[in-house]
């Protein structure tokens, strides 16, 4: 590690630890205010530290540390936050205690994803540019969403660092710690399926590209090691299917009979009206608009990189500016079509104002600000402005139990 590497780790540390002070002073002064939804006062044994967090999907998560999966509904959720906290109120049991503060624990483990430095180490591998792997990570301490980002007991914060790693990994050739680490994230959210493309892409497209045809050895291996990413979904789906389809006494549902059963797919349907174009509705125009930003930056920069990529002539046209050309690394083009594909499913058939949490799990959206900054500096600016004034309103937001979430 060179001594600006050391000095831009050590900065982003330093503002990393600023970001979540200023969040979370603001967080607990905000929750001085009137509460929209009086809810949260209504759970008993929840600390003065821990009621600013008890906000929406986080009663879902909260109800399943403390009783495991109840209700239907609850299965929309993945476990991974869920069972963290589960496990926690577990250990204080053994040790001999009634389970008490488990959204702390939710908040302590959303603390240590800090993705920052992660971000750094990903950057430099694809970029190839310290100035521009710190002008990225800094960026992604203006999230859109910090309290989901940075303390909230949800999926988000664990599902983006077990990515990033995994993705780190990938960039390594260190495959079958990727697919854990893949795997990991997947506990966490269902759109870990998602990242088994790298994998596919390192092992498999990546050396077709280069004219280079896999060994079989080498398809069995990325066979493999997608079956692991994809594990936990599948797994989930399975667990559900046996309490609800076979077990003797179960319920029969109605999704038991469909194909694919997947219990998710028909949570998310039922209960949080999810499916193609459902979504595109003039009430919901708002959320679409504060939306907006992300998804127009996403798709903005994943064509544009991808343009290049596949243009030889655009790609020869900026060697006269080596500061973009980092931008057009062909190690970039799977985190393009990840961030697109994944965009695209957040615009079309989800509630797409969610991509202001989600986004933080996708680098691209950080080196696409930075391009920004490089190539459209009076945008990038307006980009800049947006974020901040948005992730402080979103703190308000939440502190009083104001949509969106």
């Amino acid at each position: 590690m060179t001594s600006v590497e050391t000095t831009h780790r050590t900065r982003l540390l330093r503002l990393s630890i600023a970001a979540r002070l200023f969040a979370f002073a603001l967080l607990h002064l905000a929750s001085r205010l009137p509460l929209f939804d009086a809810s949260p006062l209504l759970v008993p044994g929840i600390s003065a530290l821990e009621l600013p967090l008890l906000r929406w999907d986080a009663f879902h998560f909260f109800h399943t540390a403390s009783y495991g999966y109840v209700h239907e509904h609850e299965w929309a959720f993945f476990p991974g936050v869920a069972y963290l906290m589960r496990t926690w109120g577990l250990l204080q049991r053994l040790a001999g205690h009634a389970p008490a503060h488990l959204l702390l624990m939710g908040m302590t483990g959303a603390l240590a994803c800090d993705t920052s430095q992660l971000l750094y180490a990903l950057s430099l591998h694809h970029l190839r540019s310290p100035e521009l792997a710190f002008l990225a990570s800094a960026l992604s301490l203006i999230p859109t969403s910090p309290v989901t980002a940075y303390f909230a007991p949800y999926n988000e914060p664990f599902f983006a660092n077990f990515s990033y790693r995994g993705m780190l990994c990938c960039a390594r050739r260190e495959w079958a710690r990727a697919a854990l680490c893949f795997a990991t994230a997947g506990l966490f959210r269902s759109n870990g399926i998602l990242l088994s493309g790298f994998i596919v892409w390192g092992l498999l497209v990546g050396p077709a590209k280069a004219r280079t045809m896999p060994s079989l050895k080498t398809t069995i291996k990325a066979a493999a090691l997608t079956t692991v990413v994809l594990a936990p979904f599948v797994g989930y789906q399975a667990y559900a299917y046996f309490v609800f389809c076979v077990q003797p006494g179960s319920p029969q549902a109605k999704w038991c009979s469909a194909f694919p059963p997947s219990i998710y797919s028909y949570a998310q349907s039922k209960y949080w009206d999810v499916g193609f174009l459902r979504y595109w509705t003039l009430n919901q125009l708002p959320n679409f608009l504060i939306a907006t930003p992300s998804i127009t930056l996403i798709f903005a920069f994943s064509f544009d990189h991808l343009k290049h990529v596949l243009s030889p002539s655009s790609s020869s046209a900026e060697k006269s500016r080596p500061l973009e050309s980092a931008f057009y690394n062909a190690s970039i083009t799977p985190h393009a079509i990840h961030a697109a594909i994944f965009a695209s499913i957040l615009l079309l058939a989800s509630h797409t104002q969610i991509v202001l949490r989600l986004a933080h799990s996708m680098p691209l959206i950080y080196w696409a600000a930075a391009w920004l900054l490089v190539r459209h500096p009076k945008a990038a600016r307006l980009w800049i402005i947006w974020s901040v004034l948005w992730g402080t309103i979103s703190i308000i937001l939440w502190a009083t139990f104001l949509p969106p979430a």
